[in-house]
């Protein structure tokens, strides 16, 4: 009997080996790949969102200035083409 349990023991042991160890492959399957597709993503010249946000507001900035002109312009020749 006390083989049987001795039998069951290193089983158990090696099955928690082997256990841990496809843990770990997988943790490092996963920081591979993980590292792989930014370094592909890093390639393709996105920019941050930070980035974005900042030229999203100077053409916001941009348009309402022209629209400012536009309106500016607009009254000068209204009130040359009325004399």
């Amino acid at each position: 009997m006390q083989t049987e349990n001795r039998l069951f023991d290193d089983l158990s042991k090696l099955l928690n080996g082997a256990a841990g160890t496809l843990a770990g492959m997988g943790r490092e399957a996963e920081a591979s790949a993980r590292a792989r597709a930014k370094e592909w993503i890093g390639g393709l010249d996105f920019v941050s969102r930070d980035e974005f946000e900042a030229v999203k507001a100077m053409a916001a900035a941009a348009r309402d200035e022209a629209d400012a002109l536009r309106a500016r312009l607009d009254e000068l020749e209204a009130a040359k083409g009325g004399r």
